[in-house]
């Protein structure tokens, strides 16, 4: 499929193709008709079907396909999203920070939070036992 040839449909025609006889994907604005594929995919027709007549892309993501797995997606493509529907118009979902590592800096936050009260108590310990000793 040329450029040019592209076919170009919007979400609410794919959403019309949410159904197990002719179920249309969307990944990467990239509109993609499964029907031929429910039997073959690795992870079942379910999780094809579960996600038909939506934008997959972010579930599609998640899982990690491989670099095969998208070029087998490439002779399912029947077309993409209209402008208006297209992903890079709209806000981008904001994900949760990672969780932080001894890398991210995040180390003296752990330090203030209990490790400095806990030295200052053992700390204060030992001043008061060598002016009470003395």
């Amino acid at each position: 499929m040329t450029e040019k040839e592209v076919k170009k449909y919007s979400l609410a025609e794919v959403a019309a193709n949410a159904n197990a006889t002719n179920p249309w994907i969307v990944i990467d604005d990239c509109i993609y008709d499964v029907t031929e594929f429910l039997n073959d995919h690795p992870g079942g027709e379910e999780v094809l079907l579960e996600q038909a007549g939506k934008d997959a892309t972010e579930e599609f993501e998640d899982v990690g396909h491989s670099s095969d797995a998208r070029e087998v997606m490439q002779k399912y493509k029947i077309g993409e999203l209209i402008e208006e529907d297209k992903r890079k118009n709209k806000k981008p979902v904001k994900k949760p920070p990672p969780a932080s590592s001894s890398a991210s800096g995040d180390d003296f936050s752990l330090w203030k939070s209990w490790l400095l009260p806990l030295t200052m108590g053992v700390l204060a310990i030992f001043v008061y036992r060598y002016f009470i000793a003395s």
